[in-house]
């Protein structure tokens, strides 16, 4: 799949999630077989940029592949500005969100709001488009509520105005994450337009990505919740599409390795303090399967030190380890 002038390693997409999909995490799925991507979401306000927040999300230092940087707002000269202002600080694609349900951004006129607006759609994707030379793309919802499903039309126009590729979350702002995604709204987008088009919503398997590849007639799939605590899935779904068939899932010890490396690099990435809290989440999402019980994630929720946190974690695979080990030699005899 090409992006203006960025020819993607693959087709899978890792969305941009607030609070997610920070640098450790984006790198992490880079490596692990991600064709793009995209950082969570900026606020086009100036006011915000200097904030410990803002200033991390902006951080891009050292990372490899095309850097893909998402804004969010509501008037066209401030969203024009946030594109100027983070293409000077190293993105090469600016992403604009017209896709997030969150209530405090829909409050804004910001992300979903907006598709009940199509003239201001086309104002702000007029501003971005003409402040910047990189290639603009959109992520939207399929429309507002079921009853005002929009997407084809808001497609058209970013078509017109001249963004390079539009992401598709295959719900309506209404419909939060709830139900399941329709995928025939996507595929209607799809013919409605020719510039490339990225499904998203419940990709949670190889088996899945190409089946909405299918059903869709999609360029590309984009993953979001799929991949939390699971960054694995971009090489396995690659895997998947060019062979017909699964790759074994990672071992313990390899989960050990992955986790404890992403943990690592949010204690650095954020500091102690800080990174301490952010890693459990990501952990709560590592241990999901595991830990079914939750009773090692609520005593892990109680380190708030960087180093107890990564010898806890390597005490609990010890024993899992140990556990698995110990069960395989006793079917066996």
């Amino acid at each position: 799949m090409q992006i203006g002038p960025y020819q993607l390693e693959n087709n899978l997409i890792l969305a941009p999630m607030a609070g997610v999909t920070d640098r450790p995490f984006r790198q992490l799925c880079k490596r692990m077989g991600a064709g793009l991507v995209v950082s969570e979401m900026l606020l086009s306000n100036p006011d915000v940029w200097k904030s410990d927040k803002s200033i991390h999300r902006m951080n891009h230092e050292g990372e490899t592949g095309i850097r893909s940087v998402q804004i969010a707002g509501s008037e066209p000269e401030l969203m024009a500005m946030a594109a100027i202002h983070n293409v000077e600080t190293g993105a090469q694609i600016i992403d604009i969100n017209m896709g997030c349900p969150a209530k405090k951004v829909n409050k804004k006129l910001a992300g979903s709001a907006l598709l009940q607006y199509p003239d201001l759609v086309r104002e702000i994707i007029q501003a971005v488009v003409k402040a910047v030379a990189v290639p603009v793309t959109l992520k939207i919802r399929t429309g507002w509520d079921p009853d005002n499903r929009n997407g084809v039309e808001i497609a058209r126009i970013a078509e017109d105005l001249g963004i390079q590729s539009l992401a598709v979350h295959g719900r309506t702002r209404a419909c939060m994450y709830k139900g399941e995604a329709e995928y025939d709204t996507i595929r209607a987008i799809k013919q409605a337009v020719s510039i490339p088009v990225v499904a998203n919503g419940d990709i949670c398997s190889p088996q899945k990505a190409r089946q909405v590849l299918e059903l869709t007639g999609a360029d590309a799939v984009m993953i979001g919740r799929g991949a939390q605590g699971r960054p694995w899935i971009f090489r396995e779904i690659d895997h998947y599409l060019k062979t017909g068939e699964a790759l074994a899932a990672p071992t313990l010890t390899e989960v050990r390795q992955v986790m404890l490396e992403h943990v690592s690099n949010v204690h650095q990435f954020y500091g102690e303090f800080a990174g301490t809290r952010i890693a459990r989440k990501h952990v709560g999402w590592y241990l999901s399967e595991h830990d079914t019980d939750r009773q090692f994630r609520s005593q892990f929720n109680g380190i708030g030190e960087a180093q107890a946190q990564l010898d806890a974690l390597n005490q609990y695979f010890e024993q899992l380890i140990g556990s698995v080990q110990a069960e395989a030699v006793a079917v066996y005899h």
